[in-house]
């Protein structure tokens, strides 16, 4: 027995030693990347989906049943005359005849980008131009298939494919920093996460939208310089600047309000939409039923959220649901919102945790459909009886999800069946669709199934990653739970190295995110910084414990557990981190007085707050594109959770730039300095304080760099700049 453990630990140390080293370039440049089925757009027909090819040159047309080729929609090399070389996105005519190509595309916020779109006609097989007058910008088809929308320039534009693509221009009133038609403004974008703000009803006889005045908007400007990857050689000499509209905490919005277009008589029309002075409309959507659009509105608090019915030629509007919170109403009811159909299902916290309800067009609920102590995550549709409804929720674990289907008596059916956590792409009509899974350390798995939850066709097994992982030097990755000195029960993943002593003694690396609503540890395989928790890997490697725990505020668990934070953020979340540092402490296998933290955002926030907590813990902090002070951060996502800094000044005073004083080991703050989102200005204002405190920080900027701080080797050069501090204050 003793030869054989001697042999089976000889092989151990073999294999460790062969082991591939992850290597930073490995991390950052995507060795360790999974495949996917990107692109993926369910056909009208309920039996298909279309998908740009891996070469970027086609888009296909297959099966739901087996994922076969069933035709080739688009092919670059037969497409007539234009010469494109690839597919950068698509949109797809409902009636599957024209194709609308998107080229040369330039981002411009989180979820908004021009670009030069072609019409492709699929019968045969020419290009044409959307537009020769200029860029476009989220264009779409009516519903008849014969008119294509787009905005430009902040305005909105209609072209008539029977009239020889013939142009017209909808609105004129639109203008850069003024007035927006028909896309939402950086905040609506950024906090309400779209990028189309009009809709055709469903004869296709008129256009409605949403009209964002931006004219009192308060503006900000950052500094562009010549920089590089890629160069902006116009600021060589002189730096420029890019000046936009954003309203901060307790400032003033956007005017919104919803308008409608007759496309036969050309009649604008503004809507009568009850909605408060300084109040949102964050979603229109033309319903099934004649001139009837769907309007969604929120007051300043968020905690009221409204649904009008409004005749778009009329002008009149009907209450059909109004919903109360007690904090506020989570944004993901409007995710799932729609309204095709003679009955709606929405998504409420009423009782405590996300569930479903269902509605008639009239606001009469007909029933709650899901009920318990877990979380509805999303709503994917219904079949077409319309009484089977399909879903995700995270019952039996906050740490899992999976994909459900509940007919309209409650009866409540699990479908996918694998362990860890689902995602699904339906198709139309909901008879089948495709299953994402994964676990921790196990990569996706996507799949083709029916309507009852039996599994089809294997898409992709991301074998030849798992082939990688099988060499890699990779650590020992485990879930665990613990209960702090408050006692609550907080959930985690750790990374220990590969060879782990338990009577040795560790440094560790905490990474959280902490943000409400938000979860960073789930029994996923996109767990980490990168996903894969392939950074955490290779850190186990030079000899540190990572670990991750989602404290209170994070989602997953509750109304109760995630809006505890209100009306103080930072206060709960970075006294939980505080927590898990002590219970970190407390192990045989941790050096206690090598504990570090790091996040981005408002995990960058939480870092800080960590160190001012006012225990000392940490050796030191790394905070990424922090937040320093919500006054400098939006209205929509900062009101929200913590209402106007005129209302509730203590709890913006519980902030950085309010705490910094208390600052207990040493930091490292990160800021790009085009970060249009939390701006370098909330780094300025506290390494100033700081400075003028003479208490000592390290600091790195970035050039040109977005809240993602990305671009040539910026990323490399980013974690880089963290390893070595890292290494230099946890292993002297």
């Amino acid at each position: 027995m003793k030869r054989l453990l001697i042999l089976v630990m000889s092989f151990v140390t073999v294999a460790a030693a062969f082991a591939k080293q992850i290597t930073l370039d490995d991390v950052v440049g995507g060795y360790y990347r999974e495949k996917g089925v990107y692109g993926v757009v369910p056909l009208a027909d309920g039996e298909s989906y279309s998908q740009i090819s891996e070469d970027g040159k086609q888009i296909l047309r297959r099966s739901f049943k087996n994922g076969e080729v069933l035709e080739t929609l688009f092919d670059a090399k037969t497409a007539r005359n234009a010469k494109l070389d690839r597919v950068e996105s698509y949109i797809m005519s409902p009636d599957q005849k024209n194709i609308l190509i998107e080229t040369n595309r330039r981002g411009i916020y989180r979820h908004s980008a021009v670009s030069t779109y072609y019409i492709y006609n699929v019968h045969n097989r020419t290009l044409t131009p959307l537009s020769t007058k200029g860029e476009q910008e989220v264009p779409k088809f009516s519903p008849d298939g014969t008119m294509i929308a787009f905005v430009r320039d902040n305005n909105i534009f209609l072209v008539k494919l029977l009239y020889n693509n013939a142009e017209t221009q909808v609105t004129k009133d639109g203008e850069f920093n003024k007035v927006i038609n028909g896309k939402p403004d950086w905040v609506y974008e950024e906090e309400f996460a779209f990028n189309c703000a009009y809709d055709f009803s469903s004869d296709s006889q008129m256009l409605a939208w949403i009209r964002f005045d931006e004219s009192e908007v308060s503006t900000f400007s950052f500094q562009w310089f010549a920089g590089a990857a890629p160069a902006k050689k116009e600021y060589t000499l002189y730096p420029g600047l890019y000046s936009y509209k954003y309203p901060k905490a307790g400032d003033k919005n956007s005017k919104v309000s919803v308008h409608s277009y007759d496309i036969k008589s050309r009649v604008t029309r503004n809507l009568d939409v009850p909605v408060e002075s300084d109040g949102y409309i964050p979603r229109i959507q033309f319903t099934g039923v004649k001139d009837k659009l769907a309007v969604v509105t929120f007051n300043r608090h968020q905690d009221v959220m409204d649904i009008y019915l409004v005749d778009a030629r009329a002008t009149t509007s009907q209450l059909i649901l109004r919903e109360k919170a007690e904090k506020y109403v989570s944004e993901d009811v409007i995710q799932n919102l729609d309204f095709s159909r003679d009955q709606f299902v929405f998504l409420s916290e009423r009782d405590g945790y996300q569930h479903l309800y269902l509605y008639n067009m009239n606001g009469r609920l007909v029933r709650q459909l899901t009920s318990g102590k877990f979380v509805v995550s999303e709503y994917y549709g219904c079949d077409a009886s319309g009484k089977n409804f399909f879903f995700a929720s995270n019952e039996g674990s906050p740490l899992e999800k999976y994909i459900y289907k509940v007919d309209a008596s409650g009866k409540r059916t699990k479908l996918s069946t694998q362990k860890g956590c689902n995602t699904a792409i339906f198709s139309k009509g909901c008879n089948y669709y495709m299953n994402v899974h994964s676990a921790l350390g196990v990569p996706s798995v996507y799949a083709l199934c029916n309507s009852s939850g039996k599994s089809l066709k294997v898409l992709e097994d991301n074998s030849e990653l798992k082939g990688k992982l099988a060499e890699a030097e990779l650590g020992q990755a485990e879930l665990f739970t613990f209960t702090t000195g408050d006692g609550v029960e907080l959930n985690g993943w750790m990374v220990k190295p590969r060879n782990f002593d338990a009577s040795k003694k560790y440094p560790v690396l905490m990474f959280q995110y902490s943000g409400p609503g938000n979860q960073q540890v789930h029994n996923s395989f996109k767990n980490g910084f990168v996903g894969g928790l392939m950074w955490e890997h290779r850190l186990a490697q030079k000899g540190y414990v990572v670990v991750c725990v989602d404290g209170r505020g994070t989602g997953g668990r509750g109304a109760e557990f995630q809006k505890c934070t209100y009306l103080r953020m930072g206060d709960l979340e970075s006294h939980d981190q505080v927590e898990t540092a002590l219970w970190l402490g407390q192990q045989s296998y941790v050096d206690k007085n090598r504990i570090a933290i790091w996040g981005w955002s408002f995990g960058g926030f939480n870092t800080i707050m960590s160190l001012c907590e006012g225990r000392k813990v940490f050796k030191c902090g790394v905070a990424v594109a922090p937040v320093t002070d919500w006054r400098y951060y939006d209205t929509i996502y900062t009101e929200r959770f913590m209402r106007t800094p005129q209302e509730n000044p203590d709890g913006y005073d519980c902030s950085p730039m309010h705490k910094y004083k208390k600052l207990q080991g040493d930091l490292l703050i990160i800021h790009g300095l085009a970060d249009d989102n939390v701006h370098f200005q909330n780094t300025a204002e506290l390494t100033e304080a700081m400075t003028q405190a003479n208490i000592q920080f390290e600091m790195a900027t970035y050039t040109n760099r977005n809240h993602s701080i990305y671009g040539g080797n910026t990323r490399k050069h980013l974690v880089t700049r963290i390893e070595n501090y890292l290494d230099r204050e946890l292993k002297k």
